[in-house]
């Protein structure tokens, strides 16, 4: 494609002349560039692509979109002021705008993106339409699947994925969009035809250097929304419901607590764990949408958690929005398993084990509303210690645990910094484990710390009987506790069918 072609869809402030060579792909990354490659300098939370442009060049670049010139460097460079944006125009363009071609849904949520979308596409499957995900766990375009490196790529490999199920004629996409997708503006030119806000609370405060940054980032998929897209939008959330007004969207909106929503939840069980409710819709415009649709529908989940009712409910109304009947909507979300590490039940014998991310307090408030609703003797918790999230994230979690403990009886807390099974990068630093102790401390809970997952895994399982409840909760640092726990109580029972007992583990991406 020829530069000035491909540049046209920027608005250039100034050229440092060069010569104008084909374009033949694009890069943000030097390990991408090949002769003939319009780099774009990037700036991150780490580093800045500026800081690579020679070696770029070096490497054929045929020119370089950048945000301040380097004079020494034989290239044409074209200024803009912001390239993260240029980055997500071009690669649209390049790609022959595929988000134009298929009906695209993101959903952002502080806790259950990535079981939103998977409810979404359980249904868009079970309607038999040919489908797109792109999320924390996988990328799938169609048939293909592969593991995800990001919960949200960024612009040009987005755009490039979006292509590529525009090959395999994917007609129907979820998204998950995160806070840092938004705010390093890798969705900014992906034509969404409905967005999802199913909550928002504190996390990331380190990273986005306030919440107020963070809530601006998450609103920005809300507030940015084209007129004739939907916004959908959970009012029970006050974070949430405050976009109601600050989007151009049409809106669609749900509830368990509010009433006023235009679908709620009645007559709500969570006994079991399992939900089973009644899905009530109030509103019955735009009439071709919705004339076809019973009033009110049962719903029943086979998924734990009061969480996931939240997230039932979103992909209903992304399933009502799409045409799909209430009836294919309660089939597909009936059979759906829920996604790794979810409220996901793992052993369920004479005692239950519940794997839980426990990324934030948000998260930990609703896995715990959920267990106070549901039938056990005692609950035990092994909770692994956020490494390299902060000390804000840390201290906001263990308040949470604390909070959380004295209502369900919880005499005794084991932690864990699993030093041995997490990445350089998710190391449990100093500062965040005093930030963790010194609050179980003031609150004088009885804490035990492990350095290594193992041992704090069998310290959970041999204070758990039967009718017990052992919660294995944490992100990253506890990623391998299933694995682990399965196979300590394998050992401890080998007369459990080994197959069944991990076949919760059978398809994972995360501890394997």
């Amino acid at each position: 494609m020829a530069q000035e072609k491909l540049l046209a869809v920027l608005n250039i402030l100034e050229k440092l002349p060069g010569k104008a060579k084909p374009v033949t792909g694009l890069a943000y990354h030097t390990e991408q560039v090949t002769k003939g490659t319009l780099f774009v300098c990037i700036k991150g939370y780490k580093t800045d692509g500026h800081l690579y442009l020679k070696k770029a060049a070096e490497k054929g670049a045929a020119g370089a979109v950048v945000e301040h010139f380097q004079e020494d460097i034989n290239i044409a460079q074209y200024r803009v002021a912001d390239t993260r944006s240029a980055l997500a125009a071009l690669a649209d363009h390049f790609f022959d705008y595929p988000t134009q071609k298929i009906n695209v849904t993101g959903v952002t949520a502080t806790n259950g993106k990535t079981s939103t979308t998977y409810m979404i596409n359980a249904i868009l499957e079970e309607y038999g339409l040919t489908t797109g995900l792109i999320g924390t766990v996988i990328v799938k375009t169609g048939p293909v699947v592969r593991p995800a490196e990001l919960t949200t790529p960024e612009s040009l490999d987005l755009q490039r994925f979006f292509q590529q199920m525009v090959k395999q004629q994917v007609t129907h996409a979820t998204i998950e969009v995160s806070s840092s997708g938004l705010e390093l503006k890798r969705t900014e030119n992906v034509d969404f035809n409905i967005v999802v806000i199913n909550n928002i609370s504190r996390e990331h405060i380190d990273l986005h250097g306030s919440f107020e940054s963070y809530y601006n980032a998450k609103a920005s998929l809300a507030r940015g929304a084209r007129k004739n897209s939907w916004a959908i939008l959970n009012l029970d959330c006050p974070y949430t419901a405050a976009l109601f007004s600050e989007t151009a969207a049409r809106t669609f909106t749900y509830g368990i607590k509010n009433k006023t929503a235009d679908c709620v939840v009645k007559d709500l069980d969570l006994a079991t764990g399992r939900a089973r409710f009644t899905v009530e819709l109030n509103k019955r415009d735009p009439v071709e949408l919705f004339a076809a649709q019973p009033n009110s529908f049962e719903i029943e989940l086979s998924v734990l958690g009061l969480h996931s009712v939240y997230n039932a409910m979103a992909a209903v109304l992304v399933g009502l929005l799409n045409g799909i009947p209430a009836a294919t909507i309660k089939k597909a979300l009936y059979n759906f398993k829920g996604v790794e590490r979810r409220f996901e039940l793992i052993f369920e014998e004479d005692f239950k084990v519940i794997d839980d991310h426990f990324a934030n307090s948000g998260n930990i408030n609703v896995t715990m509303e959920t267990l106070q609703k549901m039938d056990y003797r005692r609950i035990h918790l092994v909770y692994a210690i956020r490494g390299g999230r902060g000390v804000t994230v840390n201290r906001e979690n263990a308040e949470a645990i604390a909070y959380w403990a004295s209502l369900l009886n919880l005499d005794r807390i084991i932690a864990t910094t699993s030093i041995e099974h997490v990445e350089e990068k998710d190391i449990v630093t100093a500062e965040e484990r005093q930030a963790f102790e010194n609050i179980m401390s003031k609150t004088g809970i009885n804490t035990e710390i492990y350095e290594k997952l193992p041992e704090a895994v069998d310290r959970g399982l041999a204070l758990t009987s039967p009718g017990d409840v052992l919660l294995l909760a944490g992100c990253q640092g506890m990623d391998y506790g299933a694995g682990i726990c399965l196979e300590i109580i394998h050992s401890a029972r080998p007369e459990l069918d080994k197959e069944k007992l991990f076949a919760a583990l059978k398809n994972r991406v995360a501890g394997i």
